[in-house]
């Protein structure tokens, strides 16, 4: 497998899950502006969505979303549980935080990183994203994990809660988040990944 990575976005999250499954996995890691393949060409020839996360599987083929990998990349080592098993109520609970994170929260940031956005709309990305994050402050005071145990959803709803560090948005504002963020942090595949994507030192 090939994982195709840019630091900083939400292709963080898979390279969490594949160092808590103990998966081998290239990564290739491509620029924030200028999206090109080690041999110069552009990364939208090979994955047309042009966007990452995307997982070359040993098949050739593309799979992307980030939702979609994680749970494949899960379903690779079952035993570990870092994703229910099919057909239990955990599992969908699973696909509902990573909808959440995915509809709700991950796409609220775009306003703030794009250049040239007015004050308005960033403003109004902000409000929405601080609505969402008073629900999930809610939903982690009685929880150590988002489900019952560590799994794809914090990976992923970790990564995007991160991003608040670039904006104006201040997490200790919700204790039981900055809580949680502190302890998916602590975790050693968690902190090697955030390494390997130059999050941290």
């Amino acid at each position: 497998m090939r994982l195709y990575a840019t630091p900083g976005t939400a292709s963080l999250a898979p390279q969490i899950i594949l160092r808590e499954a103990g998966l081998t996995c290239e990564t290739v890691r491509l620029g924030v502006k200028e999206k090109r393949l080690p041999d110069g060409r552009p990364f939208a020839s090979l994955s047309p969505k042009g966007y990452v996360p995307s997982l070359e599987l040993d098949d050739g083929s593309i799979l992307t979303e980030g939702p979609a990998i994680l749970l494949y990349l899960a379903d690779l080592r079952p035993n570990l549980e870092l994703a229910p098993p099919q057909g239990t109520m955990e599992r969908y609970r699973t696909i509902e935080w990573l909808s959440f994170t995915a509809s709700e929260l991950h796409k609220s940031f775009t306003p703030l990183f794009v250049r040239g956005v007015s004050d308005d709309w960033k403003a109004a990305a902000q409000a929405s994203i601080e609505r969402r994050l008073d629900w999930i402050g809610a939903e982690l005071a009685d929880r150590e994990w988002l489900c019952e145990r560590f799994g794809v959803a914090d990976a992923y709803l970790f990564t995007v809660l991160n991003w608040t560090q670039f904006t104006a948005i201040k997490i200790d504002r919700w204790p039981s988040i900055a809580t949680y963020l502190e302890r998916v942090a602590a975790r050693p595949a968690v902190h090697a990944a955030l390494v390997a994507d130059g999050m941290i030192k």
